[in-house]
C-alpha cells in the first residue's frame, strides 16, 4: 500500500517539473528554491537581531533560535525515513550534503516561520512568508528535489513546530535571556 502511494506520489510530482529549457522558468524557481534555505535565513535574523531593539530584536532571535530546533528534528526525521530524492541534477548541494527528501526542511522552515508570525500576531509577515513559502516548496518539487508529498509533511511539521515554539516561548526566554 505504502508502495503504491509514493509511486502515485512520484507520478503526480513528476507533473511539476521544469524542464530546464525553459530558462527563465528555471532561474525563477531556483532563487525561490533557494531563498528558503536555512543560512541565508539565519544570516537575514542575525543582522536583523544586531541592528533592532525590542520585539523585533527579541523576535529575530525566537525565529533563529526556531529554525535550529527544525533543522535538526527534520534532519532526525529524513535519517529515520530515508526517502531517496527524486533523480535528477539540479540541487547538487542538497543532493550532495542530504541525500534524503522527506519530508521537506525548506517547506517546514517556511510553514513554521509563517505560523509563528501569525502567533506572535504580525499577521502582514505572516501571510508574506506563507505566500513565499509555499513558492519555495513548489519550486523545490519543479526543480526535482522534492516529492509532492515530502512538501505537505513538511508543511504539517511546520506548524506543529510553531506550536510547540509558541507554547515554550516562556521558557526560551528565561532559559535563554542572554539571545533575546
Amino acid at each position: 500500500m505504502i508502495n503504491r502511494l509514493l509511486k502515485y506520489d512520484e507520478k503526480i510530482s513528476g507533473y511539476f517539473l521544469i524542464p530546464e529549457e525553459k530558462i527563465f522558468a528555471h532561474k525563477f524557481a531556483a532563487f525561490f528554491a533557494h531563498s528558503g534555505d536555512s543560512w541565508f535565513l539565519e544570516i537575514g535574523l542575525f543582522f536583523i537581531w544586531i541592528f533592532s531593539k525590542g520585539l523585533i530584536h527579541t523576535y529575530s532571535a525566537l525565529f533563529a533560535g526556531a529554525i535550529i530546533i527544525q533543522a535538526v528534528i527534520v534532519l532526525a526525521i529524513k535519517f529515520l525515513i530515508k526517502r531517496r530524492r527524486p533523480e535528477g541534477d539540479w540541487g547538487a548541494v542538497y543532493r550532495n550534503s542530504d541525500p534524503h527528501s522527506f519530508p521537506s526542511g525548506h517547506s517546514a522552515r517556511m510553514m513554521m516561520l509563517s505560523m509563528l508570525a501569525f502567533g506572535l500576531e504580525l499577521p502582514f509577515l505572516g501571510w508574506g512568508v506563507l505566500i513565499w513559502g509555499i513558492g519555495v516548496s513548489f519550486a523545490r518539487v519543479g526543480l526535482g528535489v522534492h516529492f509532492l508529498v515530502d512538501i505537505l509533511a513538511g508543511w504539517l511539521i511546520g506548524i506543529c513546530l510553531a506550536e510547540g515554539i509558541l507554547a515554550l516561548q516562556p521558557f526560551f526566554y528565561k532559559y535563554f535571556a542572554f539571545a533575546f
